[in-house]
């Protein structure tokens, strides 16, 4: 039986420097003065670009010990320094502790099946790391194919998984396998925070939905977000706003 969430609430429990560009985050700004609480199984940030939805997720993933370029707590590969001190100010509120978890990184995933590879070129007495992941190596499949066979093999259950941008590989109807399994997940007693772009992934029942705005983080119901409205304009009527905005670029 469920006792909790693995992660309840993030708080902000020491200042941001005020000459930091982090402070001037909108998502920062709402953190330090409310927090952030996960009352559901699945959770997607979702917002403009600029808003802080994959800074916050990083900090949250580096907070809680996972390897801040993606992976588990077990990868240790840096080929850039490149995520913010935000962690360093965070504290996650903990109800009970996961048997496995991931951060899976879209703009650095390329990164993270570099590392498997040499990983695997190491003698080692539990075999072949890529046996966790499907048994072929990442670099030899679709980008999207590394990115379901990273889910379908790697998520166990019992776990918090981090994703940020998982749909930037995906076509619409992987965009489907994907929420089948999340569903999959949920039922085996995970919890999932996913910073995304998709309407499709933000339409999983009962999901909770933060959206980031330029005046901070507020909870928002699946019609009601930006990226719903805005699509759904669009694919009525794609004519109509296609017209409006190459006419009024040409006006320009």
């Amino acid at each position: 039986m469920r006792s909790g969430f693995y992660i309840s609430e993030a708080v902000l429990s020491k200042p941001v420097e005020p000459r930091s560009y982090l402070s001037r985050l909108p998502a920062v700004e709402h953190i330090a003065r409310h927090s952030l609480t996960f009352t559901h199984p699945v959770t997607f940030f979702v917002g403009e670009n600029g808003t802080g939805k994959s800074t916050l997720l990083e900090a949250i993933a580096a907070a809680y010990g996972f390897n801040p370029e993606g992976g588990s707590k077990n990868f240790r590969f840096s080929t850039a320094r490149t995520h913010s001190g935000l962690w360093e100010h965070l504290t996650l509120i903990k109800n009970r502790f996961p048997k496995d978890g991931f951060f899976l990184r879209a703009e650095s995933f390329y990164n993270l099946a570099t590392n498997i590879d040499e990983l695997d070129q190491i003698p080692a007495f539990s075999g072949p790391i890529i046996a966790g992941y499907g048994g072929v190596s990442l670099h030899k499949q679709s980008h999207g194919e590394s990115f379901l066979a990273l889910l379908q093999n790697r998520f166990r259950g019992q776990g918090l998984y981090l994703l940020d941008e998982p749909e930037a590989a995906l076509s619409p109807m992987r965009l489907l396998t994907l929420l089948a399994e999340f569903d999959r997940l949920v039922k085996q007693d995970s919890q999932l925070i996913v910073a995304t772009h998709s309407p499709i992934l933000m339409a999983f029942p009962g999901a909770q939905i933060y959206e980031f705005t330029p005046q901070g983080i507020a909870p928002a119901s699946y019609r009601d977000t930006q990226h719903y409205q805005l699509t759904r304009r669009f694919l009525e009527n794609p004519d109509k706003m296609l017209r409006a905005l190459l006419e009024d670029g040409q006006a320009e």
